[in-house]
C-alpha cells in the first residue's frame, strides 16, 4: 500500500519517488510556485506538497486549488528549508480527484465552534479536532481489546436486540416489524407484541451485562464492547441515546478485584494515549483543556482514591460549596457531587464503593449490613462518574428477593436465576462509558463532539 502521510513526516529526506493521495488544508500561490498542504487524515499535522508552474495543469487547474480539494500528488520527497517540517514533497504531477467550491464549502481556514460542526457531521473529520477526536478514539478502541487479550479475558458478542432490561429503568427502545396499521390493531391487548417477529416485545440492548454473565460463568473471563442505547430524554453535554460501553465480567472475583481492574485498565489506557498520540494530545491541550496532559499523567502515576459512599456523604455535607443538589445518605450522587470529590477532596480519581441498595440494580450483592450493595463507581476530574459496577449478587435466594422487590417477572429472567442455581460462584463486573472515556483523555466538554454520529432528543444526522 501507499505510505501514508505520518509515514513519511517519520522519514529522513531520501529523494525518494512517491505518491500520496489526501484534501487540500490550504493553498498559498507565489507567482510561478503553490504551496499545498496536504492531509489524509493519519496524523494531525498535512505535509507540503511545492508545485511549480512548469506543470502542465499549474495555470488552469493546480494554483486554482481550494481547500477540500482531494488530490494526487506524484513527486520526490526532499529536505524542507522550511521551519518546523523536516521534508516536503516536490511535485511532478497534481491530479485533481474531487474538486470543492470554495463559495459554499463550509470548511474554512477559520475556527469553527463545536455547535455549529455538529450541523456538518459527514463533514466535520476533516477538522483538525475532530480528526484528531477519531484517531484518539481507534487509538483506545485498539488498546482495549489488547489490555484485555493480555489479562487472559475473551470477547464475547453480546446481542443488540434484546428482551431483557438490565437496568430495570423501562429506557430502552422498542423494536418491532409491526406496521403503524398492525400496531394501531394490537395496542390495549394484554400483550400487543404477541403478533411481532419474536412474539415479545423486544428493545435495544441498555446493556450487555447479564449475557456477559453467562459467558464468565462458563469461561472465566470474558468482556463485551459495543453500542449500547437509552431511551431517557435527556439534552445534557454527558448523555446520549446510543453510545458505547466496555463491559467485563469475572468469574471468581470479588469487588475488591473489581475495582482492581477497573483501576488498571484506566491508567493503561491512558498511557497508551500519551505514548501514542502525543501530537494529538498537544493539540487538546493546547486549545480545548489547558493542563490536560500533566492531568493524565497525575491519573497514571497515583493511586485512585477509596472511600464508601457513607464516608463520601460526609465530605460531601462538610464542604462549604454550595450544591445545586441536596446531599443525604440515600440519594443518589450527581454530577456535581462527583466532581468536587475527586477535583476539590481527593484531587485525583476517585472509587466510590457500597452504594444504598435502594438506588442500585438488581443484580448487585447485598452487604451483609442488608441495607448496601457491594457496587462502585469510578469518578474522574471533569466528567463524574466514568465507570460503574459490583460484585454480582451469586446468592439464589437474595438475588430472588431484590428481583420480586423490583417487581420483575420471575419467568422472563428464569435463565439468569438459572445461572445461580447451576454451579453459581461469585463474580463481578463493570462498565465504562467509552465516551466519557474519549472526553476525559481528550478535554472535550460535550459528549457529542467525541463520536462520530451523536444520536440525542430529536438529532439523528447521516
Amino acid at each position: 500500500m501507499k505510505a501514508r502521510i505520518k509515514e513519511l513526516l517519520g522519514t529522513e529526506p531520501s529523494e525518494q519517488h512517491i505518491v500520496i493521495e489526501g484534501w487540500v488544508r490550504t493553498c498559498r500561490n507565489s507567482g510561478n510556485l503553490c504551496f499545498i498542504e496536504l492531509s489524509d487524515g493519519s496524523c494531525l499535522s498535512g505535509i507540503q506538497v511545492i508545485a511549480e508552474s512548469a506543470l502542465k495543469n499549474y495555470a488552469d487547474e493546480i494554483r486554482h486549488i481550494s481547500t477540500g480539494t482531494a488530490v494526487k500528488a506524484t513527486g520526490t520527497l526532499v529536505e524542507s528549508p522550511a521551519k518546523g517540517q523536516v521534508v516536503e514533497v516536490q511535485a511532478e504531477s497534481i491530479e485533481i480527484l474531487g474538486s470543492a467550491d470554495p463559495s459554499n464549502y463550509p470548511l474554512q481556514k477559520k475556527r469553527h465552534s463545536f455547535e455549529f460542526l455538529r450541523s456538518i457531521s459527514h463533514l466535520r473529520p476533516r477538522t483538525n479536532a475532530l480528526g484528531a477526536v477519531a484517531r484518539i478514539r481507534s487509538e483506545l478502541n485498539f488498546a482495549i481489546h489488547r489490555f484485555f487479550r493480555e489479562q487472559g479475558f475473551f470477547q464475547v458478542h453480546t446481542p443488540i436486540i434484546t428482551t431483557s432490561d438490565c437496568e430495570g429503568a423501562g429506557e430502552m427502545f422498542t423494536v418491532t416489524a409491526l406496521s403503524d396499521k398492525e400496531l394501531g390493531k394490537e395496542f390495549g391487548k394484554k400483550n400487543p407484541f404477541a403478533q411481532d417477529f419474536f412474539g415479545r416485545k423486544a428493545g435495544l440492548t441498555v446493556s450487555g451485562q447479564l449475557q456477559a454473565e453467562i459467558y464468565a460463568l462458563s469461561h472465566g473471563r470474558v468482556y463485551t464492547f459495543g453500542p449500547t442505547f437509552r431511551a431517557e430524554n435527556s439534552n445534557t453535554s454527558r448523555h446520549l441515546a446510543e453510545f458505547w460501553m466496555l463491559e467485563p465480567e469475572m468469574a471468581f472475583c470479588d469487588l475488591a478485584g473489581d475495582m482492581d481492574v477497573a483501576e488498571a485498565l484506566i491508567q493503561n489506557l491512558i498511557n497508551t494515549v500519551l505514548e501514542n498520540c502525543a501530537d494529538d494530545l498537544d493539540l487538546f491541550n493546547q486549545f480545548i483543556s489547558k493542563g490536560l496532559i500533566e492531568k493524565l499523567e497525575t491519573v497514571c502515576r497515583q493511586a485512585f482514591t477509596r472511600m464508601t459512599y457513607s464516608q463520601a456523604i460526609q465530605e460531601l455535607e462538610g464542604a462549604k460549596q454550595q450544591f445545586e443538589y441536596p446531599v443525604a445518605w440515600g440519594s443518589d450522587l450527581q454530577a456535581e457531587h462527583e466532581r468536587f470529590l475527586c477535583e476539590e477532596i481527593a484531587g485525583r480519581p476517585v472509587i466510590v464503593t457500597d452504594y444504598p441498595k435502594t438506588i442500585k440494580p438488581f443484580y448487585m450483592r447485598q452487604n451483609e449490613d442488608g441495607k448496601t450493595v457491594a457496587a462502585m463507581d469510578i469518578l474522574v476530574p471533569g466528567i463524574g462518574e466514568l465507570v460503574g459496577g459490583s460484585q454480582r449478587e451469586e446468592r439464589l435466594e437474595l438475588l430472588t428477593a431484590r428481583m420480586q422487590e423490583a417487581k420483575l417477572d420471575l419467568e422472563e429472567y428464569s435463565w439468569y436465576l438459572d445461572l445461580r442455581r447451576y454451579g453459581s460462584v461469585p463474580h463481578a463486573g463493570f462498565g465504562l462509558g467509552f465516551e466519557r472515556l474519549v472526553q476525559f483523555v481528550t478535554g472535550m466538554s460535550n459528549i457529542r463532539d467525541v463520536i462520530p454520529f451523536p444520536r440525542t432528543p430529536s438529532n439523528a444526522p447521516c
